[in-house]
């Protein structure tokens, strides 16, 4: 069996080795199966890579070893369209594959979290998601033992996590935050 970067080096010269003229049907659906990226594979999988789990931190590798404080359903948001809008209930900016809207009877706004599964999840930018996520939303649809993520603007944003989506997620308690959720640059910390 060879791997999708050697299937994909393959369709592209039989697809450049073309003239001109239309490519033929299997040839382009070959080359767009070997293009589509797989999901990074969860940390507690046996598929995890050795890099990825040599790049957790001391907190890090603490808070996947650890008891999770909640399992909870997963489900997915986006501004636009519908979904989210202006700011959340901190009266913050939501983040992007940051924010995560919680029921506060269950999990406490303002609580600093780990969502294993999360962990080295490859995102649109082509950086890796350390599993940091902060409560700092509700929904009235968000009861119990539910999340939603927040993946960004548009339906688009959604590809990244939409292989969590209502999967029951494993969440630890990471401490708690004041103000607002930190950007990207300085989240983990």
């Amino acid at each position: 069996m060879i791997g999708a970067s050697a299937a994909f080096a393959m369709m592209w010269a039989a697809m450049s080795s073309l003239s001109s003229g239309p490519v033929p049907y299997n040839v382009a659906v070959a080359a767009d199966a070997a293009r589509v990226e797989t999901p990074a594979p969860e940390i507690g999988s046996t598929d995890a890579s050795p890099e990825i789990a040599s790049d957790l931190d001391a907190a890090q590798a603490e808070l996947m070893a650890g008891d999770p404080d909640w399992r909870a359903s997963a489900r997915l948001y986006h501004a636009g369209g519908g979904g989210a809008t202006g700011n959340d209930s901190l009266g913050c900016r939501p983040i992007a594959m940051r924010t995560v809207a919680v029921d506060p009877r269950v999990i406490p706004r303002r609580t600093k979290l780990f969502i294993r599964e999360t962990v080295g999840l490859r995102l649109a930018d082509g950086s890796i998601h350390d599993g940091y996520w902060y409560a700092s939303d509700t929904g009235g649809a968000i009861k119990g033992q539910k999340i939603d993520l927040y993946t960004g603007h548009g339906r688009g944003s959604m590809a990244q996590a939409r292989r969590l989506n209502m999967q029951t997620l494993t969440i630890a308690d990471a401490g708690r935050f004041d103000g607002c959720p930190p950007a990207w640059e300085n989240a983990s910390n």
